[in-house]
This record gives C-alpha cells, structure tokens and sequence, in this order.
C-alpha cells in the first residue's frame, strides 16, 4: 500500500498532554483501518518553535520519537537531553517523556505507539 504526504489525515491539538502551544499531526497510517499490528499512532508531529508535548507516562506501551527535522528538548523520565535530526528516544513499561521544539524552525518527529497488548 503506498500513500502520499498529501493524503494523510490532519488532526491539530490545543496544549496536548498539558503543553503549549498546538501540535499537527500528519497521521500517515491508521493503525485501526491500515495495519494489523497492535499500534496506537503512527504519524509525524508537527511541532512550532516554543510548542510542546506535556510530560506523559505510557503504561502497557512504548513509543518512538524519530526526529526528521529541527531541534527538541526532550525529558526522558526525568533525564533532559537536546535531541536534532536523526536521534530518538525510545519510552515505554511506564515511563514518562515530554517534548519541545527549541529550534527557530519548526520540529518535525516520527512518532509510533505500539502496545505490548496481543
């Protein structure tokens, strides 16, 4: 199955999980009607400088952070690190994260949630 940038859906949050600003998310695939695997969220976020995700546990499931472009300040359960284009960060069994674009460009990340649920 092939899709094209242009053909995913948008959906944009006000201070998701508690943070500023708003956040665009480009789902690229619908893990309910595209994929069989136990994922929750598989798109790319869009993120203005100064925006950011508020900190956030995941139980029974992980996700990834892959950043494309720009730079992010990431709190990876309690541990603040600088993160640019091609690191990750890896948080799941019920730790926490959050996540701001400190860059003057705009943060663009692959995000994918999976659940440890068959």
């Amino acid at each position: 199955m092939i899709r094209k940038r242009n053909e995913y859906a948008v959906d944009i949050r006000e201070k998701m999980r508690g943070g500023d600003g708003s956040i665009k998310i480009e789902h690229i695939w619908s893990p309910e009607k595209d994929m069989q695997a136990k994922n929750r969220l598989f798109a790319i976020l869009n993120i203005e400088p100064g925006n950011s995700i508020g900190f956030h546990n995941h139980d029974k499931e992980e996700e990834v952070f892959v950043i494309l472009r720009g730079t992010a300040e990431v709190d990876d359960n309690g541990k603040k690190d600088v993160l640019q284009k091609g690191d990750s960060i890896l948080t799941g069994n019920g730790a926490g994260h959050s996540i701001k674009c400190i860059s003057k460009e705009p943060l663009e990340v692959l995000a994918v949630i999976s659940s440890y649920q068959q």
